[in-house]
Parts: C-alpha cells; structure tokens; sequence
C-alpha cells in the first residue's frame, strides 16, 4: 500500500477502475457487477474508483452495495465531482455519454462550491457510505477558471475539515493536470491512457513534475481503452476504432512481449506501476474473470530483456522507467 502525496490515505498497488460496472457501453446484470468487486477484493485490490458520470451514478450504487460487505477501514474508495446529476428526460438512454443506462438523470458541469458538496452528498448517498476517501475534480478541461478558481478551493476545503482524506484531479490530458501539480496542494492525480506502452507523453510534464512535488499519480487506461489488451484489426485506442499505425505498434508489442515469454497485457500493467511517482494503477473489469486475469496479469514478472530490446528499438524512450531487474 502507498500513501498518496503527504495525505494519511493508502492505496493498492493494482486498483479496479468502475466505469465498466457503470455499463460502459453494454448492460451489465447486477449480480455480475457485484461478483466482479467481489473476485477484486479476492484477488488483493483495496483500492476502488468511481464518479457519477459512469452510468448516471449506477457504478457508485453497484460498488458501494458490494463494498459494505467489507470493514470500511479496510479499503480505500475515490470518486469524481464537477458532473452534477439532475433529474432527466427519461424517455431515452446514455449510450451518447457510452453508458447503456436510461437518461432518467442527466449531467450538468458544475465546479462550484456549493456545486461540489451538492454533488459528493449525491455520490455518498448512492454508495450508501459515510464517507469517501478520495475526491477528484473530474475533466475540468474546459472549465479551467472554474475549477482553479472554486473548485479545487472547495476541496481543499472538504480536505481541511477531515469530510475526505485526499484530492485531486482526474482527466485524459496531462497538461492541465502538470498544473494542479505545481499550482495546487492536490494530494494526486488521476492521468487516464497517457502515460501506456504506446503513449508516454506524460514522461514530458506530469511525472517529472509530480516527482518533484511528493504528488501521487494514479494511472487509469493502461490498455489505452483496449488496444494493449488485446490488439486486433477492430480494437479500440482511446474509444475509437485504433488507427493503423498503432495497432501495427501494439503488434510488434504484443509479439515481442511473447518472445521473451510474457504477454503484453503483463507487460502494460508493469510498464504503468514502474515509474517512481504512481502510487497504483486502475484495471476496469466487467465480470470476475477479467479482474482475476488483470491481477494475474499484474503479477506476472516481465523479464528485464523484454525492457532492454523495448529501449533498444525505441518503443520505449530511453528515460522511461521500467520495472527492475529479474530477481536473483
């Protein structure tokens, strides 16, 4: 477990990422989400994350319900706020945000103060839970004023008066989260598929910067949204269809990871832990047998010569991190 910037919040090294259980673009049978944060706790994962935004608030009902089995103190939970949910048409579904859910609620952008509280009091009380560990401002990318101005003040706020433990920020960009980072007093940072075996642009700005701050980094899209796990002609980057050049790359990827006897899945996941400033990465999983093939996964020691012909080739940029030496 590490703790997450100077904060007294831990995490897991692997934690499962609940977009999926959300019914990320197809339905999802309640048991079948409940068994798969069942297989996670199972399989050694203490971490967990949501936010409203997945499935109109069904990811958080379906998490907190499988997690009240287990003693709160024992795991760490984060969720998202700047998407307040309010009551909608009901006469449609999501499937336009990606979620396969009714659009009996509706999203609204919100970083306000009273905004905030309004929006982590709706995500407490569809966990079912007291409290949450972990907030993140989540996709500010096009309200930066709003959220540098009121929103991270209203967290710092959360933090100061103990209702969470941690803060930060989550997006899928870097640039804007290198300045919650040197700007802030943010505890970490949640930077989704830009920092992967095919996308280390936050090698550049984020992870330096947060290294020099004593600033955790959550990573979440580790397979890039697909590609890294499983690369073929229709696979997805980035939740499009992949283009051509880099599922060529995920390919000579994936075979060179099997010539040194791993897979590229093992390999993806050991690439993301590696670096020094990420405090745990995120796997999403819609069933049991995913989340128990991502630990698996996890687990699985990646032979130093596999790293070695990455930086050799240039997959790999020279200053990238990988995971240590083969054990003696």
């Amino acid at each position: 477990m590490s703790a997450l910037g100077r904060s007294g919040v831990r995490v897991s090294p692997l934690g499962l990422g609940a977009a999926v259980i959300g019914n990320l673009y197809t339905e999802l049978p309640d048991r079948q989400a409940h068994d798969t944060v069942t297989a996670a706790w199972q399989q050694g994962i203490r971490y967990f994350d949501t936010a409203p935004h997945y499935g109109l608030g069904l990811s958080e009902r379906r998490l907190g319900e499988a997690l009240r089995e287990y003693d709160r103190d024992a795991y760490t939970l984060s969720t998202k706020v700047g998407r307040r949910l309010e009551p909608g048409p009901g006469d449609g579904d999501d499937l336009a945000n990606g979620f396969a859910v009714p659009d009996t609620l509706r999203r609204v952008w919100d970083f306000t103060d009273d905004g905030i509280r309004r929006t982590l009091e709706g995500s407490l009380e569809r966990l079912g839970l007291d409290r949450v560990d972990v907030v993140y401002l989540h996709d500010p990318d096009d309200h930066a004023e709003q959220a540098f101005r009121e929103g991270y003040p209203a967290l710092e706020k959360l933090r100061a008066e103990g209702i969470v433990g941690a803060i930060g920020a989550g997006m899928n960009q870097t640039a804007m989260l290198t300045r919650f980072v040197r700007d802030t007093d943010v505890d970490v940072v949640l930077c989704a598929g830009r920092y992967t075996l095919l996308d280390q642009s936050a090698l550049t700005d984020l992870l330096p910067a947060a290294e020099e701050r004593g600033t955790s980094v959550v990573i979440g899209g580790a397979f890039n949204s697909g590609l890294l796990a499983d690369p073929k002609p229709d696979a997805t980057y980035n939740y499009v269809q992949a283009p051509d050049e880099l599922l060529s790359r995920a390919l000579r990827l994936k075979a060179l990871a099997e010539q040194h006897g791993t897979t590229l899945r093992a390999a993806a996941l050991a690439f993301c832990a590696a670096h020094p400033a990420v405090a745990s990465v995120l796997v999403g999983a819609r069933s049991a047998a995913e989340i128990e093939d991502g630990a698996g996964q996890f687990a699985t020691h990646v032979p130093a010569a596999f790293w070695q012909e990455l930086h050799a080739t240039g997959l790999l940029p020279a200053d990238a991190p990988v995971p240590s030496e083969d054990p003696s």
